[in-house]
């Protein structure tokens, strides 16, 4: 296995920092066990709600199964829903251009690679919940976490000798089937193990030392983060050598196929129904422990009067937490009439396709206990939303009108910069008074969600898009 903790492209890190990175790595063996020898043998199982694009899901069994057909493999984890989302993305478009794609989730076994993973996530977990909680925390430890100290170029190493911890997992793996990672670990894992057609899709545009993964090709989506990862500036004190060009892509945006599709007739929908003067569907949101749930609730009661009066329908996705989905609809109570599907996914399916070409009304909550459904309950609801609420975080980066609310962490920020300044969106509005005056434009204004419509189209027709499409093609050597 090539050491690639004390020197990334070219640049080298200190001892100290080096032999930080080492404890780490023995730390976790320590704690969860050494599984270097194991031999976990690969099989699959098809996930029902991508059912739709065949995608199998790779698990340990009792023998080796054969991938069959074109397989390309994503590589992910669970943290909150964005790498999942990102993935299904990949997933899609792999399927929309011909081949079987293969869901890898490095955190789902009982490996030790898996289980730091877990623990890591949960640290990670808690102190973003922290965040929201403390002004104190945010302002001195969580920002600029975020920001500048996942960025240097030093944090690189931990991660990658941590990531070695991975390579069991990919044993029984041919090492040359295409590989798309929606999070470095992934991509890092897949590296040490030796897979030949990496693909690291970075998701977020502040470039930082965390998404590296040498031998890679690192794929980004917007302008502003390729020059950022070319060139490695602001990720030491001193200059470092950057990418060389042949590891780096500016593909565009992330986005599923099926939200591409028929997307010009999705807008001239959401012009129809804004200048005939329907109501308007705002969908928002609610991020993995109910991140912003204070904003959520300052924007739900500041709209419940459009709800009454016929000018707004709301969506809201509370993914799979139980607890955030009572809470919200105890909050809403009587004020308007509310429709639930808890756990009822034909529900929201039969829903959706009712107000594909007819109105909606009122307030939506949804919840389910499936991962997958929770997730893509979101893909469902977009091409009948007319402007998606949402922190500038993965959502940041998909075809629908988009209104920002206050970021979580501070490499969200850039994702806001980026949609202001490309077009499909509004700035971001960090109160709850501002983002609710927000609102009041938007549903007031009815000329601003047709003009974000028309920028949307524009975008699409330059391929602004259609980044999954390529990181498929990039993962499997196709020329476009």
């Amino acid at each position: 296995m090539k050491d690639r903790t004390s020197v990334i492209f070219g640049n080298e890190i200190d001892a100290k920092t080096v032999k930080a990175a080492e404890k780490s790595k023995a730390k976790y063996i320590k704690k969860f066990g050494d599984d270097s020898g194991a031999d976990y043998k690969i099989a699959f199982k098809p996930i029902d709600t991508l059912s739709s694009m065949g995608v199998q899901n790779i698990v340990f069994g009792k023998e080796n199964e054969e991938f069959t057909g074109r397989p390309l493999i994503v590589g992910n984890i669970r943290m909150g829903f964005g790498h999942y989302r990102i993935s299904i993305a990949m997933a899609s478009c792999a399927a929309a251009l011909g081949f079987t794609p293969y869901w890898l989730d490095l955190a789902s076994f009982d490996a030790t690679g898996s289980k730091m993973i877990r623990d890591q996530n949960d640290l990670y977990s808690l102190a973003s919940r922290i965040s929201q909680k403390s002004k104190l925390f945010n302002k001195l430890v969580w920002e600029p976490l975020n920001s500048e100290g996942f960025k240097k170029i030093t944090y690189n190493a931990k991660d990658q000798k941590n990531s070695e911890l991975l390579v069991p997992i990919f044993k029984n793996i041919p090492k040359d089937i295409p590989y798309i990672a929606t999070h470095v670990w992934p991509s890092q894992g897949a590296i040490h193990a030796g897979m030949t057609h990496v693909v690291n899709a970075i998701p977020d545009n502040w470039p930082m030392g965390l998404h590296l993964s040498e031998g890679a090709m690192h794929v980004v989506q917007t302008p502003f983060a390729y020059l950022g990862y070319k060139t490695l500036s602001g990720f030491a004190k001193k200059p470092l050598k950057g990418i060389p060009g042949e590891y780096i892509r500016d593909v565009g945006c992330f986005v599923d196929h099926e939200l591409l599709v028929n997307l010009e007739e999705d807008n001239r929908k959401r012009r129809d129904r804004v200048e005939s003067g329907k109501a308007v569907r705002i969908l928002m949101n609610v991020g993995g422990a109910g991140a912003g749930g204070k904003m959520f609730e300052a924007m739900i009661d500041h709209l419940i009067p459009y709800v009454k009066s016929g000018r707004v329908a709301l969506f809201l996705n509370t993914g799979d937490h139980e607890g955030v989905y009572d809470h919200f609809v105890s909050h809403i109570g009587d004020r308007a009439p509310v429709r639930t599907y808890k756990n009822d996914y034909d529900g929201l399916l039969g829903y959706v396709a009712e107000i594909k070409d007819g109105d909606a009304d009122g307030i939506t909550v949804i919840c389910n206990d499936d991962i997958f459904r929770a997730v893509y309950s979101t893909n469902l609801l977009m091409p009948v939303s007319d402007l998606l609420v949402t922190k500038p975080s993965e959502l940041a980066y998909y075809p629908i009108p988009k209104l920002y609310m206050k970021h979580i962490g501070g490499h969200e920020v850039y994702g806001a910069i980026h949609g202001r300044e490309f077009g499909d969106s509004t700035d971001e509005y960090p109160t709850e008074k501002s983002v609710c005056e927000a609102l009041d434009r938007v549903l007031t204004d009815r000329e601003l969600i047709p003009h974000l419509c028309d920028r949307i189209d524009e975008l699409k027709a330059q391929g602004y898009y259609d980044g999954a499409y390529e990181c498929v093609r990039l993962a499997a050597g196709i020329e476009k």
